[in-house]
């Protein structure tokens, strides 16, 4: 599962147009994972004022914040999540956290000036999470909360619609430095476990097509020196807890 083609930073910025192209291509794609039908809304505008939440159910969801704090080279990231602007991704990874999934997983990949991308099982880009109870995997749907001050953006975020950065449509959980959010493949509804911490600012060519769910507040200095194969020694909520639905 990744979130671009694995390319070297210097071939990187010369493709960045066609690479962009390819993905909004590949996000248009249904998904084959989704488990609920994406809005009913039919209109030609992406943001279009939405009647109806199908997601209003869906658990675990986080409503409110929560505060991560992971263990990576014997260093602490506090990472605070967002379950006001992403509810459901959010509550996918607090529940992840709390049940100890992210212990001792790797980063399986790492870009210089990109991105660091771990939480996969598998640790080659390829697995996610298989809930206990039911033995199938998890996957939750991309969720994009568009910035209210847009003309007749929906209250609710948009699911299992990918916006895309060039659609011009601010949104509220943005791609920068210390962004945290989930990696998935061309499938919309796809994202499990695999999440990735943004490594500078220019990625905001991202926005609207992967779901952002928080935002390092401390220990950024930690997360640039990450490197292939690092583990995540520990990972736990130090806030929030409540305000996980399960």
């Amino acid at each position: 599962m990744r979130i671009l083609p694995n390319i070297s930073r210097a071939t990187w910025f010369v493709g960045i147009f066609f690479i962009v192209n390819i993905l909004l291509t590949a996000c248009n794609q249904p998904s084959a994972n989704s488990s609920a039908e994406p809005s009913p809304t039919e209109t030609n505008s992406p943001v279009a004022q939405v009647t109806t939440d199908p997601y209003k159910d869906y658990k675990p969801r986080l409503n409110g914040k929560a505060t991560v704090e992971m263990m990576v080279n014997g260093q602490p990231i506090i990472i605070e999540v967002d379950g006001e602007n992403a509810p459901i991704t959010a509550g996918n990874f607090v529940d992840l956290v709390e049940q100890g999934f992210y212990n001792s997983l790797t980063f399986h990949r790492v870009v210089d000036g990109f991105v660091a991308q771990g939480g996969d099982p598998k640790g080659d880009g390829t697995g996610g999470y298989v809930d206990k109870n039911t033995q199938r995997p998890r996957n939750i749907p991309l969720e994009i909360k568009v910035d209210p001050a847009v003309e007749n953006a929906p209250e609710t975020p948009v699911y299992s619609r990918a916006l895309g950065n060039q659609a011009g449509f601010p949104v509220m959980l943005p791609h920068k430095t210390g962004a945290v959010a989930m990696a998935r493949s061309q499938m919309l509804d796809s994202a499990s476990s695999q999440f990735y911490f943004t490594l500078s600012d220019e990625t905001g060519f991202l926005d609207g097509d992967y779901a952002v769910f928080g935002y390092v507040t401390q220990g950024m200095d930690v997360v640039l020196k990450i490197k292939q194969g690092d583990k995540i020694q520990s990972a736990k909520v130090i806030t929030g807890q409540n305000n996980l639905e399960k």
